[in-house]
């Protein structure tokens, strides 16, 4: 059996693979791919899956489109004492790490939860932090509501009597129009195309795991929100206003009816894939979410590829 097999066996088997590096994400969002397993005896310690791209004789590791994380994943133990899941992390990455093929340039954005900062520092990576809001979906929904911004909470008992919401997967490229437009406005270009979104969107729809929330104001549609679930977590993964409605409330509404989602399915966390942009900062924390900063890894080892960093910074 090849690694990948092997893969798909183990994200079947062991619960808390996240969505990212599910096998099936990794089929939807790489050309090609591969991954690195270790074990502890006979049981599964640590993944890594990986895209295998090269950009002309430039090797390289880096988040592929739509996937907030990557990196490896540890399966702790579950007798495992508290005081030991350090060390036992530790031992699982360092070897995971030297079961990775050599790249020029690495850019990687890790898991939140993952802090071996030190050890991959002392594997010859730069590493710093971004942030993203977590928020606790283990209590009752009321609780939960309660944490939000007291405008945000207004606007969404006002848009509830003004707005109809619904999941409708048939809108997925009017998304795409919105994202577009979007970016446009801020003179940013949309970094994957209307195929890949499509292809990885039916790889969510066959995997039961994401829904498309559309809001309504009466045939109108006035914004749109893409939202994907593994086991434990349901994550913002992208979503966007309609251009041509001026309707300011249906995010917030949306995004709390994604929530509200999340809870009943019986999710533990709602990750807003949070932003270094501050108005998107704000935006995410005025919803009552924890701030969460997680661990960005890169090496570059190409002078072709830091000329051309330098050229586009």
């Amino acid at each position: 059996m090849t690694n990948k097999e092997t893969y798909k066996t183990i994200c079947k088997q062991y619960k808390g693979v996240p969505i990212f590096q599910q096998y099936w994400w990794m089929d939807a969002v790489c050309k090609e791919w591969d991954v690195a397993i270790t074990y502890n005896g006979d049981k599964v310690s640590g993944v890594w899956p990986y895209a295998i791209e090269r950009k002309g004789n430039v090797s390289l590791r880096r988040n592929q489109f739509l996937s907030a994380y990557c990196g490896p994943h540890v399966f702790f133990p579950h007798d495992l004492k508290q005081s030991k899941r350090d060390n036992f992390e530790h031992e699982a990455i360092t070897a995971l790490l030297g079961k990775m093929p050599a790249a020029k340039v690495w850019h990687l954005s890790l898991q939140p939860g993952l802090k071996q900062a030190g050890l991959f520092k002392g594997a010859g990576f730069d590493v710093q932090v971004k942030q993203t809001f977590l928020m606790d979906l283990r209590e009752e929904t009321d609780a939960v509501f309660a944490k939000l911004n007291e405008d945000y909470r207004r606007n969404i008992r006002k848009a509830e009597a003004e707005l109809t919401i619904s999941d409708e997967p048939q809108c997925l490229l009017q998304l795409y129009g919105f994202l577009k437009a979007t970016l446009q406005g801020k003179d940013v270009q949309l970094y994957y195309s209307e195929a890949q979104m499509q292809r990885l969107f039916a790889a969510c729809i066959a995997n039961n795991s994401t829904s498309l929330w559309v809001a309504r104001k009466g045939d109108a549609v006035q914004a749109i929100v893409w939202e994907v679930w593994d086991d434990g977590c349901a994550y913002y993964l992208a979503g966007a206003k309609n251009p041509a409605e001026k309707d300011n409330r249906a995010m917030t509404a949306l995004l709390w009816h994604a929530i509200k989602a999340a809870i009943q399915m019986g999710k533990k966390v709602f990750d807003f894939e949070g932003s270094m942009d501050v108005g998107v900062e704000k935006f995410f924390r005025n919803f009552g979410a924890e701030r969460e900063l997680y661990l960005t890894i890169q090496k570059n080892d190409s002078l072709l590829w830091k000329l051309k960093e330098k050229i586009k910074g």
